[in-house]
């Protein structure tokens, strides 16, 4: 294997693959030899993304899909195997939010989130484990938040899937310990992605105390993942260090909470301004 080729010959399903963190990650899958399988909802930006793997000498197949309609992780999963011979790795990575308090969200919206966030992961790690063992061994990666170590109020039930998704992630780790199939978490804390860049006034000021990561410094964390097994990575060990006090101890993260957050307006305004300026 040549240096940097971690992924020559594997298969890797990537979902949440047509912009942000999962396209960075099936660039970054690609250009260290993988046959990325791209999945997500609009099928444009999709093609447009395996065209430009392609073009940089990757290997790519385009597959939209909504992870979160019924039956569609096994449809995912079985086009992948039957078109490239098996899979590898699974990188859960698909999400969706609705911010607000959540009387200001409708009953389908606040389904949608579980739906994509958490139901959504749980059925493609089930669906692939005998895809994986057949290869002998594997892994999952789940791409969580720090929004799932400690409360994240007006996006309740976003944290509330990622708590979710992190506790299953780690659960399963336990389970399958021993054997040759890995499952890790990746919990990122504010991502320069549309995913919050476009929705900036709506974000709360808490999400930006913390320090603001690229795509491509997320999607470097899963492929590590992917690689040694890690059980679960952070941006930083700053920002694993606060988050896990303030699980642990929420009278803390009460008095720290006002803090964080005019450090989080302070930083929001930046980029506000950053935004206004382009």
């Amino acid at each position: 294997m040549k240096a940097g080729q971690r992924f020559e010959g594997k298969v890797i399903v990537v979902t949440g693959a047509s912009s942000g963190i999962g396209a960075a990650a099936a660039r970054a899958f690609a250009a260290e030899g993988g046959h990325v399988v791209l999945a997500a909802r609009s099928a444009a930006p999709l093609e447009q993304r395996v065209g430009e793997i392609i073009a940089a000498g990757g290997r790519a197949l385009a597959v939209p899909i909504d992870v979160g309609e019924p039956g569609a992780p096994e449809r995912l999963l079985e086009r992948a195997a039957r078109e490239l011979g098996g899979i590898d790795v699974l990188v859960n990575n698909a999400g969706v939010n609705y911010r607000g308090a959540v009387e200001e969200r409708t009953g389908a919206e606040l389904a949608q989130i579980v739906a994509i966030n958490l139901t959504a992961p749980i059925l493609l790690t089930r669906a692939v484990l005998p895809y994986l063992r057949r290869r002998g061994a594997g892994a999952v990666v789940n791409v969580a938040s720090l929004a799932g170590r400690v409360p994240l109020p007006h996006e309740a039930t976003y944290s509330a899937t990622k708590f979710g998704l992190r506790a299953f992630s780690l659960s399963l780790a336990e389970e399958l310990a021993g054997s040759a199939i890995t499952v890790a978490v990746v919990s990122p804390g504010p991502v320069d992605t549309g995913f919050i860049m476009t929705d900036l006034d709506r974000v709360p000021d808490l999400v930006f105390s913390q320090p603001m990561s690229t795509a491509a410094q997320i999607a470097a964390l899963v492929l590590d993942s992917a690689a040694d097994g890690r059980r679960e990575r952070t941006p930083s060990r700053a920002a694993s260090l606060v988050t896990t006090l303030g699980y642990l101890f929420p009278a803390l993260r009460s008095r720290l909470t006002p803090l964080l957050e005019r450090r989080g307006r302070a930083a929001k305004e930046t980029f506000r301004r950053r935004a206004s300026a382009g």
